[in-house]
């Protein structure tokens, strides 16, 4: 929880500079403030999911841009606790005083469970844990099923609520938890898009592929902007920087679900946003593994061109050695990628 506590901030610009391109599209495309406002958060948020296993597979789990990555993540999910509640309370049309109500509910259960996990983690973790892996995974699924379905009554999403087990369980059950879901976290997340896949229907992809196109190359740029500021502030080297940016591009189930809660509003914004997923969620393992080296030849290629012309070349400063990541990061990640 200590990268919550100084990302905070970069939660903040990263809200900014990706929700706005979804808001401002819709508006443009004459959808209203209602699909807006649910455009703009199937351009926000980052798919924790994918990024996890990008992360992963690179073997970047050690390297010190990884828990700017995971803060930016947290935070995105966290506020999906609030969002999501907004975002269904305009879909229904209720009024002022329904959407406060829902949300009052959203923030005070999420308030309640961040308080058991940050003053009582230590706590849940010992009452969950056990030397016995399958005891451990049918706990820990038992525990998670229950909390997402008191969460999905009390108006919160079931996903933020099953997040939120993830944050409450600490040290070698974080851990032991961890290395039993991984195999289940690949699965489901290959069934999650198979069934995408299933509920798509190809002929509506082509008629908004160019601006579900244009509005992928934007976010692309603004999301590799909010990892590169996300790391400065945390004092990562230029490397580090641009490593941040490229991983968090990818987009995923959040977006998907979004847009699932909004077609019935506006039937348009489907075909748009599984067009822009799809983009994203190719072009997201990209960026991650080549925008620092694409970065690093084009400075490379500018400080030739300087030589070249008897001016001083920019010099590379190199990165910092990767380092371990720290156990709260660790069950940060954990709580991600569940």
């Amino acid at each position: 929880m200590t990268s919550l506590k100084t990302q905070y901030p970069s939660g903040a610009v990263d809200f900014v500079l990706n929700a706005t391109p979804g808001a401002v599209a819709a508006l443009l495309l004459g959808w209203g403030p209602v699909a807006a406002v649910a455009l703009a958060g199937v351009t926000w948020i980052s798919s924790s999911g994918v990024i996890a296993k990008v992360l992963t597979d690179l073997g970047r789990l050690g390297n010190r841009e990884t828990p700017v990555i995971l803060g930016v993540l947290v935070i995105e999910d966290l506020s999906m606790a609030v969002y999501l509640p907004l975002l269904t309370a305009m879909l229904a049309g209720v009024g002022l005083a329904g959407g406060s109500m829902a949300l009052l509910i959203a923030l005070g259960t999420v308030g309640f469970v961040l308080y058991l996990a940050l003053r009582h983690g230590r706590l849940i973790s010992r009452a969950v844990s056990s030397d016995n892996p399958e005891m451990l995974l049918l706990v820990v699924l038992g525990l998670t099923v229950l909390v997402a379905g008191v969460a999905q009554e009390l108006q919160v999403s079931a996903a933020v609520g099953a997040f939120l087990v993830g944050i409450a369980l600490s040290g070698e059950v974080a851990e032991g938890a961890r290395k039993l879901l991984t195999p289940l976290r690949d699965l489901f997340a290959a069934v999650f898009f198979v069934f995408f896949g299933l509920s798509t229907n190809p002929a509506e992809i082509p008629p908004v592929l160019l601006p579900a196109a244009l509005l992928a190359i934007v976010t692309v740029f603004t999301k590799i902007a909010t990892g590169w500021y996300a790391a400065r502030r945390a004092g990562i080297g230029s490397r580090g920087r641009w490593r941040a940016g490229g991983t968090l591009v990818a987009r995923g189930e959040f977006s998907i679900v979004i847009a699932g809660l909004a077609v019935a509003t506006e039937p348009r914004i489907g075909p748009i946003a599984t067009a822009y997923v799809l983009i994203l969620v190719i072009v997201g393992p990209l960026t991650a593994r080549w925008t620092q080296p694409a970065v690093a030849r084009i400075q490379s290629w500018r400080g030739q061109d300087g030589k070249d012309g008897g001016g001083k070349g920019s010099v590379e400063v190199p990165a910092a050695r990767p380092a371990p990541a720290a156990p709260a990061v660790q069950e940060e990640f954990a709580s991600s990628a569940d």
